[in-house]
């Protein structure tokens, strides 16, 4: 790979510390990897991709192909980049939207508050869908609702 990378330089005209600069890399890195001493990390290799997007990333890497994208390449690009507009949670228009189960809600009994300020339940009333009952010899004796502002109440 070093030798695609300086003759990508070579190409560019341009010589190895302005590509370090360039790139956002230090200018030792750079000539370690010239001198076969090290290879390039993700961090250098999608930096390069950045700022030189006509380099085919596939020539620099293994050497096959040319070294400058067709036009057909950037082509092929646009038309991968344009399926992916979609974000995450968009619903692609070949895929039927599934219909939202119903949602249940848990109903809390009303609160009064009394006057030294330590709200009281009102008077329970019977839940809408039975519960499930899993032992019949266990009842629920308490429940304990604590408040952000430091106080509760037990509902019996």
């Amino acid at each position: 790979m070093n030798t695609r990378l300086q003759q990508f330089l070579a190409a560019e005209n341009i010589t190895r510390s302005q590509f370090a600069d360039t790139i956002n890399v230090a200018r030792a890195s750079v000539s370690h990897i010239l001198a076969g001493r090290n290879k390039p990390g993700w961090d250098f290799i999608t930096s390069m991709m950045k700022h030189y997007p006509n380099l085919n990333i596939e020539w620099l890497l293994s050497g096959t192909g040319k070294m400058y994208k067709t036009a057909s390449d950037f082509q092929a690009k646009d038309e991968f980049e344009e399926s992916l507009q979609d974000d995450l949670f968009s619903i692609p228009s070949s895929v039927p939207e599934k219909p939202a189960a119903p949602r249940r809600e848990n109903k809390i009994p009303d609160v009064v508050e009394e006057s030294a300020g330590i709200p009281q339940p009102q008077e329970a009333k019977a839940p809408v869908s039975p519960l499930q009952i899993i032992d019949n010899q266990r009842k629920i004796s308490k429940i304990v609702v604590f408040y952000d502002d430091n106080t509760f109440i037990e509902i019996k």
